[in-house]
């Protein structure tokens, strides 16, 4: 079995996990850090499914793995989305509600 296949399915779980519960979260405060959350937690999703696309050599056209790329640039940028937009709501969300 392709390893980078095994691994995108390994982090599939906790990240589905944390999609999930940034969606409840919204579902309950509707919110500028929960929005945030959201967004970050969907673009891991993005990053977990780019790899298995790329373990599966689905969309060749792509050219997943290759720098310069369009699959490269997919993965690049729901990366920095992600660990920059869930982490900044997640701290946001726990200050307001100190605060609260």
């Amino acid at each position: 079995m392709n390893p980078i296949f095994t691994k995108a399915i390994a982090a599939l779980v906790p990240t589905g996990m944390l999609l999930v519960g940034s969606a409840l979260q919204f579902s309950r405060r509707k919110g500028t850090a929960a929005i945030l959350q959201l967004i970050g937690a969907a673009c891991l999703v993005v990053v977990i499914i780019a790899h298995v696309c790329e373990a599966l050599n689905w969309f060749p056209w792509m050219h997943w793995g290759l720098k310069h790329s369009v699959g490269h640039y997919v993965d690049l940028v729901a990366a920095i989305g992600g660990l920059s937009l869930f982490p900044i709501g997640y701290l946001f969300g726990a200050l307001t509600r100190e605060a609260a």
